[in-house]
């Protein structure tokens, strides 16, 4: 592998990066936006909590199980081709909900809006793995970094931006706003030819082979630690609300959840500064062993103070996670499959998420505030082994490619 410039600098200025890059982030703001876009417009509409929380669980669950499938169609046809179909049904979707008159319609089109969501961090995660291929391979953890960086920024202001609207009573134009960064910045995606990936036919019957590296163990194993990194979210979101309130302390909860966001986007910023000479899978091993041993103070915090020191140690693993993992997964699997290998890692996380979510409340109800935080360090754990058995099998393949003589690039 060359050496490779460090720094965001360099990336950035790689022709067509930072267009490809910055729309596809303006696009993330408006997803982020969605979903507690939907709470906001249907509670607005109905009075009803329980209507407003089953569209957003539609669009959820229709994004995280359709997605990998339009994925597919992306990876055999290219993204310039499908994107624009796919934006297309997004928006008809979107029109649809915000002229429905029934809670009935409403969810409906709210399913049909999260089937048909671009996914925008798969996309430019794609091309940076097109643009960075081969000499400039190196590079690509400080890329993944940047997409960290964007999908933090975007999840932090979304949200912000749609409660600040529903809150002064204008639930509609936020949504209509979330579709808008969605359909212009998927537009304007889709326009950029010259970054995207080629298309890369599959079989005759559209079915991904074996080849894609889709089925194999690596892959298989980068999913389940996607899956286990969801639980860990999951169970924040329940969890410092459920412990604020408990301890009288409601208001806590805002700051709490910003100070670990900053953690975040510090950890993940400084991380994606330089190239590290540790192979990924053992670095994976690191981040993993401290996010566990980090993640296990956190049902034992006496005070909203201690929590909050807690959550802002812990959230400094996720970032460098998320990134190892995204560049395992650009290892494991063929370039042919590459987005559907990101999308999968996505909705994998989100199931995760939805789980613990449940996991968090109930555990919540059962052992108290403090007891919403027992599936975090579970998650750590999990994350821990799932990270040795990975490390094991590539440590395995590389050295079976040194005794061959072939090596083995995909496996660092």
């Amino acid at each position: 592998m060359s050496r490779a410039t460090t720094g965001y600098g360099p990336l950035l200025r790689t022709p067509g990066a930072a267009a490809f890059f910055l729309t596809a982030a303006v696009g993330r703001v408006g997803i982020a936006m969605t979903g507690l876009g939907l709470v906001w417009l249907l509670h607005d509409r109905t009075g009803s909590y329980a209507t407003a929380g089953l569209a957003a669980a539609g669009f959820a669950l229709a994004e995280a199980l359709v997605g990998p499938h339009v994925a597919r169609l992306v990876d055999r046809f290219g993204q310039t081709r499908v994107l624009p179909f796919y934006l297309v049904a997004h928006g008809t979707a979107v029109v649809a909900l915000l002229m429905s008159t029934t809670a009935a319609a409403a969810i409906v089109a709210a399913t049909c809006a999260g089937a048909a969501v671009p996914q925008l961090g798969a996309l430019s995660s794609a091309r940076w793995a097109h643009l960075l291929h081969g000499a400039r391979s190196g590079e690509l953890p400080s890329a993944f970094s940047l997409e960290s960086l964007a999908n933090a920024t975007g999840f932090l202001l979304g949200p912000v931006l749609v409660t600040a609207l529903g809150a002064a009573g204008h639930a509609v134009l936020a949504s209509a706003v979330a579709a808008a960064l969605i359909l212009g910045g998927g537009t304007a995606l889709a326009a950029q030819r010259r970054t995207a990936p080629p298309p890369a036919r599959g079989s005759a019957d559209g079915t991904v082979p074996e080849r894609s590296g889709l089925l194999r163990p690596a892959f298989l194993l980068l999913a389940l630690l996607n899956l286990a990194i969801g639980l860990y979210f999951g169970t924040m979101g329940v969890a410092v609300t459920a412990f604020a309130v408990g301890h009288g302390t409601p208001a806590a909860a805002t700051p709490i959840i910003a100070a670990a966001s900053l953690s975040g986007l510090v950890a993940g910023w400084v991380y994606g500064l330089r190239r590290h000479p540790t192979p990924a899978y053992r670095q994976l091993v690191i981040a993993t062993l401290y996010l566990a041993a980090t993640a296990a103070l956190l049902p034992l915090a006496p005070t909203a103070v201690w929590l909050g020191a807690a959550v802002v140690l812990t959230e400094a693993a996720i970032p460098p996670t998320l990134v190892l993992l995204t560049v395992l997964t650009e290892r494991a699997v063929r370039p042919a499959a590459l987005t559907q290998a990101f999308t999968w890692n996505n909705s994998a996380s989100a199931a995760g998420s939805a789980l613990a979510a449940s996991l968090a409340g109930r555990a919540a109800d059962a052992w108290g505030p403090s007891g919403a935080f027992a599936p975090a360090p579970v998650a750590g754990v999990v994350l821990v082994v799932l990270s040795l058995v990975l490390a094991r099998l590539l440590a395995r393949g590389r050295s079976r490619g040194v005794a061959s003589g072939t090596g083995c690039p995909t496996l660092g």
